[in-house]
């Protein structure tokens, strides 16, 4: 009898003899009957247990134990279920579940500390896991999409000698005595792989020591970053994004049918492009038709959600992209556009920023102007102005924050959530 994964046994419409592996999910006794559901990577089916002998031992099985099974696969009006004739124990647990894993409303249910607290737990539950299926899958469709388009994945350092942004928003180490910091983002070093590769990308983790404790921030979140050389200005760094997103929903739709059914979310359909606004006519569009009202010269949560309110129901676009932010809100290598503002851009999603990019300075003296616009001492950067000493093509890219995405795909109410193991300024564990 051959080994068989649920999803084969679940596409199956013809009787036959089944091994499977897999976890107690749940389990309903009804007198001389016992329904129980089998978990295993594929999916969930549903054993039936009729022989007095087995109903004394699964009856005394822990939930979420792993087993092996063999059984009749029977075809039935809803799929198909498995008749058991054989079960054995592969380890047994030595406590209970403290918490209903496998019903989704007592899970919904539960609080985020309770989801967290336990989150090895918790992330068994189906729907749950479905997240970072989801994930998964974007990250493939990101990785095939760039690759496609000729570039090349890199694997940045996440130990620095100096924060990216310049800000105090950074984690500090004791590097062997030295001071040292944990990364904000791949920045830098995107940006001199361009001189090398001049298409590259990353998908790692970042280090934001945010003050906020709000249900849209994390202090470490995976960052889907690409850089791209010889462009003309940010709108080839927007095209790009939208292609790459088109696809990534694409492949969303194609591969995570069942899990998106779950969540009963909807993936929106992009078309030949995403609408655009400036950030001054996103603020006079907003004061104009709502009580809204700028606190210091950008969006804030209710903006966001208002403008993508408003392009929801003109344009028909859940997203939208805003631009030209003002160069004293950006890094200093962002590229200027006029005087005050910049060649930046946020690409908002369902009221939330879920993009931030725009062109690079590539002229090393206008670099250390950027600098020292802000502060800093080009003394300090003397790695990264090494590769724009030598010559570097104009440049740009962005950052795609997973799990925001992930938030905002399946409407889920904190980006924790979204996070296997989520990092704030509460939590450092599991």
């Amino acid at each position: 009898m051959q080994m068989v994964e649920i999803a084969q046994c679940l596409a199956q419409s013809e009787s036959q003899k089944v091994k499977l592996k897999g976890h107690i999910y749940s389990r309903r006794n009804f007198g001389n009957l016992t329904f129980i559901h089998l978990r295993d990577r594929t999916g969930v089916i549903q054993l039936v247990v009729e022989e007095p002998r087995l109903l004394l031992q699964v009856r005394a099985l822990e939930l979420e134990t792993p087993v092996l099974v063999e059984g009749e696969l029977v075809p039935t009006s809803n799929g198909s279920e498995v008749k058991l004739h054989y079960i054995e124990a592969l380890s047994e647990p030595s406590l209970k579940l403290p918490v209903e894993i496998a019903k989704d409303k007592k899970m919904s249910a539960l609080n985020l500390k309770s989801m967290l607290d336990y989150r090895p737990l918790t992330l068994r539950n189906e729907k749950t896991r479905a997240i970072f299926k989801m994930e998964a899958v974007l990250c493939a469709a990101f990785r095939q999409f760039l690759t496609s388009e000729g570039f090349t994945e890199i694997h940045s350092p996440k130990i620095v000698s100096t924060g990216t942004e310049g800000g105090a928003q950074v984690f500090k180490l004791d590097y062997f005595g030295r001071p040292a910091f944990l990364a904000q983002s791949p920045q830098f070093y995107k940006q001199m792989m361009v001189g090398v590769f001049e298409r590259v990308f990353e998908i790692g983790p970042v280090y934001r020591a945010e003050e906020h404790d709000t249900s849209r921030h994390l202090n470490e979140y995976i960052s889907m970053d690409f850089e791209m050389g010889f462009i003309q200005s940010e709108e080839d760094v927007i095209n790009m994004q939208v292609r790459l997103l088109k696809y990534m929903f694409e492949q969303l739709r194609e591969k995570c049918v069942n899990e998106l059914e779950l969540w009963q979310a909807v993936v929106p359909i992009i078309k030949e492009s995403i609408p655009q606004i400036d950030l001054e006519e996103a603020i006079t569009l907003l004061e104009s038709k709502y009580t809204w009202r700028a606190q210091s010269g950008d969006l804030d949560p209710e903006g966001e959600k208002l403008l993508c309110a408003y392009f929801a129901e003109k344009e028909n676009s859940e997203l939208v992209y805003v631009r030209r932010y003002p160069l004293s809100a950006r890094p200093f290598y962002t590229m200027p556009y006029g005087e005050q503002k910049s060649r930046s851009f946020d690409l908002l999603f369902r009221g939330l920023e879920i993009t931030t990019g725009g062109q690079r300075i590539h002229r090393p003296e206008e670099l250390i102007a950027g600098m020292h616009r802000v502060g800093l001492n080009e003394s300090e950067f003397g790695d990264y102005l090494q590769c724009f000493q030598y010559g570097m093509p104009p440049h740009g890219g962005l950052a795609i924050g997973l799990e925001r995405l992930a938030k905002q795909l399946l409407e889920l109410p904190n980006v924790r959530l979204a996070s296997l193991f989520p990092r704030d300024r509460q939590r450092i564990s599991p």
